[in-house]
């Protein structure tokens, strides 16, 4: 069951919205609803699911609906129509009394602007969730604590906001929701409003910290390098509606719509896209136990400069050249260990291909990617890094199986 699910959701803004969403799921445009009625669509027919510590990232322009949409699944926006699912329990039906509980126990949210109390301290502020909660002074005080420690601002914690930097306070206002204890966070551009060297500091202490507390986030962002460094799934909003939803290598390299084209158009994909995104999947080999001559079959048959040999289990073991092997059916040497070269380039799936440019640089032969046990995955030719970087493939002449 999913952590998140959301349902046909809808917000029409405007006196009369009911009566404006029949007419829209009658065929009225957003334009014609506007135009005729002075009725405002902010959601059209979006539907989601989100997983158990999952960063689910929703990303679109100014007017997209985005954070309309984060703030009608706590409510904070009741929605015209559709239904949101927690844990499985409907919050669209639930009572004004039962939904505060759920804020309090299940939900917290992060905000662009900190909205810290100026006249409390650093640990009042962290404490506050707590306190409407009605958790004992000395209790919260000691939960607020544990949680400054985790962003780093423990020796922070007497002094009050405006003594803060912006990156600072905005890692209070992250500590404050944490406080709580929450399954879910709510994250509504948290870090927009910083400069853009404290913002991928930022960035990277959530994945930090969200690699310890392993928390439910929809993250807020109109920037798609964000999305693609935070998110483990991305949603498109244009004008209401979810253009795409997908992982960022899906995003990237399969774009639904040109709306969605043109905003991954001139991403880094160097910075994204992993060694797993552009290997091949080796369909021929050789093992340690073959000989010279069966080498030279398969490369031929396969029509190879090289080949990879494997040992048990897949593991590598190397490479055999096609001229190593003809040497050696020359000089009647039978066993292809003795000609296997094992001084070659690996890398690990999640390596990014930016990090693999220098090893492609220098390559004589593709690039095996192996796993924790040297078993191996997937070959890289040198033309597939550079190809991965505008979003192609390629293939190589000089290619191994």
């Amino acid at each position: 069951m999913p952590k998140i699910e959301v349902k046909n959701l809808y917000k029409i803004f405007g006196p009369y919205p009911r009566q404006a969403l029949i007419k829209l799921q009658s065929g009225w445009s957003k334009e014609k609803l506007l135009r005729q009625t002075g009725h405002t669509v902010g959601i059209h027919n979006v539907s989601f699911s989100v997983e158990q510590g999952e960063i689910f990232v929703v990303m679109g322009l100014s007017g997209s609906g985005k954070s309309t949409l984060i703030r009608c699944i706590n409510r904070l926006i009741e929605p015209t129509d559709g239904e949101i699912y927690i844990d499985g329990e409907n919050v669209t039906a639930l009572s004004l009394d039962k939904l505060r509980l759920v804020r309090q126990k299940k939900l917290a949210m992060v905000f662009q602007r900190f909205a810290l109390f100026p006249h409390r301290t650093i640990l009042q502020n962290v404490a506050y969730g707590l306190e409407i909660q009605g958790v004992n002074k000395s209790a919260r005080e000691e939960k607020a604590y544990a949680v400054l420690e985790t962003v780093g601002l423990k020796e922070w914690s007497a002094v009050y906001p405006e003594q803060l930097s912006g990156g600072m306070q905005q890692r209070v206002g992250l500590a404050r929701a944490l406080a709580v204890d929450p399954d879910i966070l709510l994250m509504d551009e948290p870090f927009s409003a910083l400069d853009p060297l404290i913002r991928k500091e930022m960035q990277e202490e959530l994945m930090e910290l969200q690699g310890k507390v392993q928390k439910t986030i929809i993250f807020i962002t109109h920037d798609l390098d964000e999305a693609l460094k935070l998110g483990d799934s991305i949603a498109i909003m244009k004008d209401g509606v979810i253009d795409q939803i997908g992982t960022p290598e899906e995003i990237l390299t399969n774009p639904a719509t040109e709306y969605v084209a043109n905003f991954v158009n001139d991403v880094d994909r160097s910075r994204i896209l992993k060694a797993e995104n552009i290997m091949v999947r080796p369909t021929a080999h050789v093992s340690s136990n073959d000989g010279p001559r069966v080498a030279l079959r398969k490369m031929k048959e396969e029509a190879l400069s090289s080949i990879f040999v494997i040992g048990e289990d897949r593991t590598l073991y190397g490479i055999v050249t096609v001229d190593r092997a003809v040497e050696a059916v020359k000089d009647k040497v039978t066993d292809l260990k003795k000609i296997v070269e094992t001084d070659i380039p690996v890398t690990a799936p999640d390596t990014l291909i930016q990090d693999l440019l220098p090893l492609a640089a220098t390559a004589r032969v593709p690039i095996a990617v192996v796993d924790e046990n040297r078993r191996l995955l997937g070959i890289i030719m040198r033309v597939s890094v550079l190809a991965g970087l505008v979003g192609g493939g390629g293939d190589d002449n000089d290619s191994v199986a």
